[in-house]
């Protein structure tokens, strides 16, 4: 399919979350198509989780936080059509336990209940290091961003992960972390799980120390009352991810490596009932016109053969894409984006691949 029908495809969505795992360039991909839809005119929010945060020094400021920061997007040169822009881009990177900690107050009966979990030492291992936190506060931030209304378009640079299911399955991990027996067994004992509960505990006591099984067991009992909230939340975001409005844009460089994991990505979303809805290939290298008839003389050698390496690497590359698309379910847009010369590292560089993606 055409890029013009990825134009398409993101201006008719309200929502785009890019896929990929790390290295396939997905984080300045989100970026560009942030910017695109904001030259387009609309108002754009980017999230990403980018630790190095390349993307902050690409858009043009010193850091981004985890509140929407507002990019310039006026060039240096105002006789061009682009400064006529009427859209907006806003940028935000995530910061996984201050998103947590206002959904804490989000749901908390009221401030007292907030800082008893918020002052929980073992609140504050989780919220950092549970397993699925930083997918899970992605996707909370997502659902924040696009139920407040304010913006036309929210795009999320997701984690880089093999597994899509970590991303897909985190709006689930906290009302399954209250559905835990234990849990149950301290909010609503019954005398066969306040048993099991106690004995768990004792042992627990002995391995880790009985003031962080005391942190645990107040982390569960200052919980009291939020279960239904965030089980509720939980069902808004994935019906929103499942939603006409979300498009998944799945991202990948046409390596062997990458497009093995892209493919398995692909078949992950494809066993939630969600479709890939446009597949980027990043870094192609050109496909120079084939000689069909070569020059016989000794000094052309180095050039022909340097044709010929060039070809061959085209032809693998190629080869990688087509495997990937014939494992994707869907009928996706494919965007195919050259090798730039230089790496992208600003605004101009941004506009620059944004030619090449939208072929604007």
């Amino acid at each position: 399919m055409s890029s013009a029908s990825f134009d398409e495809l993101i201006a008719s969505k309200s929502i785009v979350v890019l896929a990929g795992t790390g290295g396939v360039g997905k984080t300045t991909t989100s970026a560009v198509v942030a910017l695109h839809a904001a030259r387009a005119g609309r108002k754009v929010a980017l999230v990403t989780i980018d630790p190095a945060k390349r993307l902050a020094d690409a858009l043009g400021l010193d850091e981004l936080s985890n509140e929407p920061s507002r990019i310039d997007l006026t060039p240096d040169d105002q006789t061009t059509d682009k400064a006529k822009t009427t859209g907006e881009l806003w940028a935000l990177m995530l910061d996984t336990k201050s998103t947590f900690d206002a959904l804490i107050h989000r749901y908390s009966a009221d401030p007292a209940q907030a800082d008893r979990i918020l002052s929980n030492d073992f609140y504050s291992n989780i919220s950092n290091a549970l397993s699925g936190t930083q997918e899970y506060m992605a996707m909370e931030k997502l659902y924040e961003l696009a139920e407040d209304g304010d913006y036309d378009l929210v795009i999320v640079d997701t984690p880089p992960s093999r597994n899509a299911l970590a991303f897909l399955d985190s709006p689930n991990m906290l009302a399954r972390l209250l559905d835990h027996w234990l849990y149950k067994a301290l909010m609503t004992p019954t005398r066969k799980l306040l048993k099991a509960s106690n004995l768990l505990l004792k042992q627990l006591s002995k391995v880790v120390g009985g003031d962080v099984v005391e942190d645990i067991v107040a982390f569960f009992q200052a919980f009291e009352g939020m279960e239904d909230g965030f089980k509720e939340r939980s069902q808004r975001v994935m019906e929103l991810l499942a939603s006409d409005a979300c498009a998944f844009v799945l991202v990948a460089s046409a390596r062997r490596d990458t497009t093995i994991e892209a493919a398995y990505l692909a078949r992950q979303l494809a066993d939630n009932d969600l479709d890939v809805a446009a597949v980027v290939m990043n870094r192609l290298q050109p496909d120079f016109v084939r000689l069909k008839r070569r020059p016989r003389a000794p000094e052309f050698e180095p050039f022909l053969q340097a044709h010929d390496e060039l070809h061959a690497l085209a032809d693998r590359e190629e080869t990688h894409i087509e495997s990937l698309l014939s494992q994707v379910a869907s009928d996706p847009v494919v965007v195919r984006v050259p090798l730039l010369a230089t790496d992208v590292h600003d605004l101009d560089g941004m506009a620059e691949l944004q030619a090449k993606m939208f072929q604007t």
